[in-house]
């Protein structure tokens, strides 16, 4: 299998949220959209931050639902990125490496272009791969 760039696999349709938006706000935008994650960015959408699936686990551990906490809260602030002309496989292995799910991809100028997830490099392998030979 040859590694393409980043670019061909990511999401482009992100779902975005402020660091002033209240978790349960964000937890909405997940369900309604089917996402296992946000991204959280400023007014230019420069890369704030990260809230996932997993993150919610220590809001629902740490508070009571409906507290009024903002996203800032518990995003995840030092966040592990890549670029549309990095390598697949490049990316699989931050991924694999940290054990993440979600890989935001950001450009310098434009700040955050798209989303690298597992579902999407599975996706890419099941497109190019064929399937073993039965025995």
């Amino acid at each position: 299998m040859e590694d393409i760039f980043v670019a061909r696999v990511m999401s482009t349709s992100l779902h975005t949220v402020a660091p002033d938006a209240l978790v349960e706000d964000a937890a909405q935008t997940m369900l309604d959209n089917g996402v296992g994650s946000v991204i959280v960015v400023d007014e230019d959408n420069q890369l704030e931050g990260i809230l996932t699936t997993t993150d919610f686990v220590r809001i629902v551990a740490e508070r009571k639902p409906k507290d009024q906490t903002p996203v800032s809260t518990y995003m995840t602030t030092n966040v592990v990125t890549t670029a549309a002309q990095d390598g697949i496989r490049d990316a699989a292995d931050v991924m694999i490496e940290h054990g993440f799910h979600h890989l935001p991809v950001i450009d310098e100028d434009e700040g955050v272009i798209g989303m690298v997830t597992t579902s999407d490099l599975a996706g890419y392998i099941s497109r190019v791969e064929s399937p073993s030979p039965e025995t």
